[in-house]
């Protein structure tokens, strides 16, 4: 069986130019980092390198040479489960987060200044669903979406779509989304016309155990077949790989828990 990534290449295409409040960035904090490096590594074809240590972030995924993520080590005393956070950009993270805190979120980490990452802050929306934002100007430089490996979409699982979506909006500038375009409770966030993330609300279904939250979703050449590999290097396949409106899906998590996405989206 071979890897999520297959024979695909970026082919020198040049990284995405990132436009504030679209998703720009991901980091995975985990417990055990070796067993991490070795899970993604063989299901990505990832390799790592040191980053940067005041945030815990201790290494940066590099596919092909360009960063894809950051993965950080929990403390000893933290016993949080692992769980992916995506960044979205800013042209003023401290007003952003200002934004965060009238709109009835809470920032958690910052604003503080990066070496590597710029400008940055993490905080988590009024139903406690965890993101970043990070200076616009600053993102790292990553790999070309859409090469298999990388991430092309968030998601927001949480109780209502359309009440929190109001929050994103007024927080990050998103333009009104279609609901009925998205699906019953679902909310699919533009800026500048273009889709950038989704929102879906889920009410009593969504697991007490886990809280709202954002998904990443990984691009890979076959849905299905990456959804074994998880379950092969030892991750779980929480939904089975089934079409839907952005491709084939599956959502899994990784060994320590982690829930992310695979998608084949369509040719």
């Amino acid at each position: 069986m071979t890897d999520a990534r297959g024979n695909a290449r970026p082919n020198g295409e040049a990284p995405a130019r990132h436009t504030p409040g679209t998703p720009c960035w991901v980091s995975l904090m985990v417990h055990g980092l070796d067993a991490t490096e070795e899970f993604y590594g063989a299901l990505f074809g990832w390799e790592f390198r040191p980053g940067p240590r005041r945030l815990g972030c201790c290494v940066r995924a590099l596919l092909d040479g360009r960063e894809v993520a950051g993965i950080g080590v929990l403390p000893p005393d933290r016993h949080r489960p692992a769980a992916w956070t995506p960044y979205f950009p800013s042209d003023d993270v401290d007003l952003s987060a200002a934004a965060v805190r009238s709109c009835g979120g809470t920032i958690g980490v910052g604003p503080l200044d990066s070496a590597d990452a710029g400008r940055l802050a993490i905080g988590s929306d009024p139903c406690g669903a965890v993101f970043g934002i990070v200076r616009a100007s600053a993102p790292p430089t990553t790999a070309a979406t859409g090469t298999p490996g990388t991430p092309v979409w968030n998601e927001l699982t949480t109780y209502e779509a359309a009440g929190t979506a109001k929050f994103y909006r007024s927080v990050l500038g998103y333009e009104e989304g279609s609901p009925a375009a998205a699906g019953p409770d679902r909310v699919t966030l533009h800026l500048d016309g273009r889709p950038v993330a989704g929102v879906r609300g889920v009410g009593n279904a969504l697991p007490r155990d886990r809280g709202p939250h954002w998904t990443t979703y990984f691009a890979v050449t076959d849905a299905d077949e990456a959804a074994d590999r998880v379950r092969d290097l030892g991750g779980r396949v929480l939904e089975p790989a089934r079409d839907g409106d952005r491709g084939r899906v599956a959502t899994v998590a990784d060994p320590e828990g982690a829930r992310f996405a695979l998608l084949r989206s369509p040719r």
